[in-house]
């Protein structure tokens, strides 16, 4: 059924208030297994992986009461309940996320099937689950039976191949390979998988990850050939007359690889890399993951990767000693793979000056490979330059992605034959929206080639979408999509700052963005990854550098600035907070702790000076430098707000005296703070900017009796300012906090609501398609960047008010709270949690307040209603008394806070008691 302005929430409540539950009652049902935060992943080396699973059911208040967990060697085992590697028996338990596998200790490389099923809150079984399956990783290093090889010569792009003759029938293969800097592997000609990128980026000294793949299907009985294309990626960067951010190699390009086969008769062999490899040059004639790709057909010999193909001029691989396997990792230390999201046509296509020469517009600014089509003579050639912006007369321009000065960044492809030909680059992607192109011919005066179609493939990382948001008003529906397109574009095996002239991890947006994009994406597996990337990059004396992996060294603060190094410690609160996972504490508390101490070092009194202050905020200059938040401000914030959160991640894994000293040191800091930067008389804080004021609210710092003048403050410069933000990168998250936890929602939705002044919606009104990096649009600046993205978090934690409580962390209890807000006549979305989807929709009509919400099974929900009398609510249209599901009833701060069950309710109030919109 569809029904204009309904969602399946809102059609559910609407039948409960017909009086029926809309439902299939009963029904509770164990679905969506997943291991490591992944659907049937491949390649796992944790030895005992982390399980979760869903309980759904339409009833409300259901639960689990138990749970038990057979897993199995094969799936006949488990189609007969038969655990072989583990049966959990019964365990009594409403645990559904983060179950450690407890077994019989596992193999490399081995397949594993599970199953789940639950009891429910009247202690009824259901059925299992469908099966679900890991394949496990290399669990040692020393396990590898491959040699790390590459070509006697180095060339720009290596091919490697190897024929193997299989004699018997084969029943399994899989395939554990790691090419640096990227790799494509193909088994008799077909792709291997679907990544691109791959492996992902680290630093590769440290840590090197691998890829694992289930092969069966692409070898036959008989002669077979497996072939690799090797590519530079970030592990050789060099600057040959095109743009590079940096300059920088780990060394020759190089494959490993380990392939298990699995015969009918039992038998079991390995193929791995050796000197039986053969190598030759590639035809990628330009490799940069900055610069560009090159790359003549021509060059490609004919059937490299087949059986039966004559290898005779191609020169045996050479092994490299100087590399062992030690820091090879797979699935637990790897993002979600980079994938093909969607390919797009232009929306227009608008010839040029010069001959042969045309601009491609695809509509949007994002992370992009161009796929060419294209006919014409053998040898000739199309340039294809991308920009993000274009001058007047309708040619890209290199302003906001590092300036002509450096260089541009181009591909090239070269026919190999008179007929059409298809291609799209290995090892580069880019940030743009358009792509300029340029015919050449083979020879002068000869025919130029056509371009049959030029689509702009969008890639990036394959991370769930979890999140929903839509208002009544659309310019705040624009925003949020300004913001997601910046989201898509920034992640990679990395969170990049722009996908195009950085493409570097830079730390703080993993923290103050951290809750903006977790809403948004599956991000688990990118912020496990980040986090050992912060760890790989943390130096002798503690310090976490500013980017990571760091693959060039910035001088000074740009290295190491307070604010920025605070995402290894913030990052693994956040991960607990979001998804209940303790794993990221445990496995880098001692590196926390020594990064903390080596700020302490850096300290005078308790004042650090480490720090970038608000970057990008917005001051009478260029953006760029903090102009009006000083450094020691903001460093000593985060100083005190990295002992806060250590105290607290110190009590969660049993280290009682740290949390006392953390605890202790806050105090300090604190006091240190208030007594260099307050200003008791005026009631503000350094120079009464809006970072330098919020960000002493939202962190506690402020004394208890000064927190209403410092609010007014932060309200008046506001206001001041035409209702304009002047706060940059790392205080805008904070002023949109201190403004909403000081009852001010609607200062915030009036200051992100207008284009007079720059912000969200002038971005918009300039033509921005993706977050800018300034608030201006500055042209100069990046015009992809996702570092001010925050008012993200605002629109699902407070607008839609979905929150995950402290003390029931991964949404195992959620805060339903919205923000009612003048101008918004209603709010609707969701967030899919670990345990389920919880959706919200509140609107306001005829004096009326009604509230809609969806709480997964097995969870519950502490629902705030702008009412202090319980007889002014009407649940599913019953009193509160009547209402089974109903488990407590509080009033806080103005409001009555009901905790309920799980389900889907209808909460209606008479005449709500608002707050009063005051600016």
């Amino acid at each position: 059924m569809n029904l204009p302005g309904y969602t399946r929430l809102a059609y559910r409540c609407l039948l409960i208030l017909l009086g029926g539950s809309g439902f299939l009652s009963g029904m509770v049902v164990v679905e969506d297994l997943t291991c490591g935060y992944s659907t049937n992943p491949l390649g796992v080396d944790n030895a005992r992986p982390h399980l979760f699973w869903r309980l759904t059911s339409d009833e409300q208040g259901q639960r689990q009461t138990a749970y038990r967990i057979l897993v199995a060697s094969d799936k006949e085992a488990l189609a007969s309940d038969v655990g072989d590697l583990w049966d959990s028996g019964i365990v009594k338990s409403d645990q559904t996320t983060h179950v450690k596998y407890d077994g019989v200790p596992l193999t490399s490389s081995q397949n594993v099937y599970w199953k789940v099923q639950a009891w429910d809150r009247n202690g009824n079984p259901t059925a299992w689950s469908e099966p679900a399956q890991w394949t496990m990783g290399i669990l040692e290093s020393d396990e590898w039976q491959g040699n790390w090889i590459t070509s006697p010569e180095q060339h720009e792009s290596i091919l490697l191949r190897r024929d193997i003759e299989l004699s018997g029938t084969l029943t399994r293969a899989v395939m554990h390979v790691s090419g640096l800097g990227h790799c494509v592997v193909s088994i008799n000609g077909q792709r291997v998988g679907q990544k691109l990128l791959a492996p992902g980026w680290t630093d590769y000294d440290k840590t090197t990850l691998y890829d694992t793949y289930d092969i069966t299907n692409l070898l036959q009985n008989g002669d077979n050939a497996i072939g690799a294309l090797l590519g530079n990626g970030m592990y050789h960067v060099e600057r040959r007359g095109r743009f590079a951010k940096f300059v920088g190699s780990f060394g020759p390009k190089r494959l490993m690889a380990h392939i298990l086969l699995e015969f009918e008769d039992g038998s079991r062999e390995i193929v791995s890399t050796d000197e039986q490899w053969l190598t030759h040059s590639g035809p990628i004639t330009f490799s940069s993951i900055y610069g560009g790709e090159d790359y003549d057909a021509r060059l490609l010999p004919d059937g490299w990767d087949l059986p039966g193909f004559n290898s005779a001029d191609w020169d045996p691989a050479v092994i490299l000693d100087a590399y062992d396997t030690s820091t090879l990792k797979g699935h637990s230390a790897s993002a979600h793979p980079v994938v093909e999201i969607e390919a797009r046509l232009p929306v227009e296509v608008r010839p040029l000056a010069a001959p042969g020469a045309a601009l491609y517009d695809f509509g949007q600014n994002t992370s992009y490979m161009p796929r060419l089509t294209v006919t014409g003579p053998k040898g000739s050639r199309v340039i294809l330059t991308p920009g993000e912006l274009i001058y007047p007369d309708g040619y890209i321009t290199r302003s906001s992605m590092g300036g002509v000065y450096r260089g541009y960044s181009w591909c090239e492809y070269i026919k190999a034959t008179d007929d059409a030909e298809t291609w799209m680059p290995e090892f580069f992607y880019i940030g743009s929206r358009y792509i300029q192109t340029q015919a050449v011919a083979a020879e002068e005066g000869g025919p130029l080639p056509v371009i049959e179609t030029l689509e702009g493939v969008i890639v990036h990382s394959s991370a769930e979408p979890l999140g929903r948001f839509t208002t009544s008003n659309n310019r705040l529906n624009q925003t949020r999509e300004l913001v997601r397109w910046a989201q898509r574009s920034n992640m990679v095996s990395v969170l990049t700052d722009c996908p195009h002239r950085e493409k570097l991890g830079w730390l703080e947006q993993y923290h103050l963005n951290g809750p903006a994009i977790r809403y948004e994406f599956d991000v688990a597996k990118i912020y496990t990854k980040g986090m050992n990337d912060m760890a790989d990059g943390q130096t002798a004396d503690g310090l976490i550098p500013n980017i990571a992996p760091e693959y060039t060294q910035f001088r000074g603060t740009f290295r190491a600035a307070a604010e920025w190094g605070a995402a290894f410690i913030l990052v693994p609160w956040q991960q607990y907070r979001f998804s209940a996972d303790t794993s990221l504490i445990r496995k880098h508390y001692p590196a926390m702790k020594r990064y903390f101490a080596y700020l302490e070092s850096k300290a005078v009194d308790n004042i650090l000076e480490e720090g970038l202050g608000d970057w990008y905020d917005l001051g009478p200059r260029a953006p760029g430098r903090s102009q009006l938040t000083f450094p020691p401000l903001t460093a000593t914030a985060f100083l005190y707000r990295d002992a806060v959160a250590l105290s607290k991640m110190a009590s969660l894994v049993g280290q009682e005296e740290d949390s006392a000293y953390f605890n202790e040191r806050a105090e300090e800091i604190r006091e240190s703070f208030n007594a260099t930067f307050f200003n008791r008389e005026a009631g503000f804080y350094g120079g009464n900017s809006q970072a330098a004021n919020a960000i002493p609210l939202v962190f506690g710092i402020v004394e208890p009796e000064y927190r209403k003048v410092v609010l007014e403050n932060l309200v008046q410069d506001v206001v001041e300012n035409d209702y304009r933000m002047t706060a940059g990168d790392v205080g805008f998250r904070f002023l949109i906090q201190a403004l909403s936890e000081g009852g001010r929602d609607g200062v915030v939705y009036r200051m992100i609501n207008h284009d007079r002044n720059p912000g969200y919606r002038y971005q918009l009104k300039m033509g921005a398609t993706a977050l800018t990096e300034s608030w201006d649009a500055d042209r100069n600046s990046s015009n992809n960047h996702f570092m001010l993205g925050h008012i993200t978090e605002w629109f699902y934690e407070d607008l839609l008010g979905i929150e995950a409580m402290e003390d029931y962390p991964g949404f195992k209890r959620v805060r339903i709270n919205p923000s009612v807000i003048d101008g918004l006549s209603w709010v609707e979305g969701g967030y899919e949690s670990l345990h389920g989807p919880i959706r919200v929709r509140w609107d306001i009509k005829n004096a009326v307040y009604r509230l809609a919400v969806e709480i997964p099974a097995n969870t519950s929900a502490e629902v705030h209603l702008p009412a202090m009398e319980p007889d002014r609510v009407r649940v599913n249209g019953r009193a509160i008394a009547d209402i089974e599901w109903i488990q407590e009833m509080k009033q806080d701060s103005g409001k009555l806070v009901l905790l309920v069950a799980s389900g889907s309710y209808v909460f209606e109030v008479n005449k709500p008691e608002l707050p009063e919109q005051t600016d």
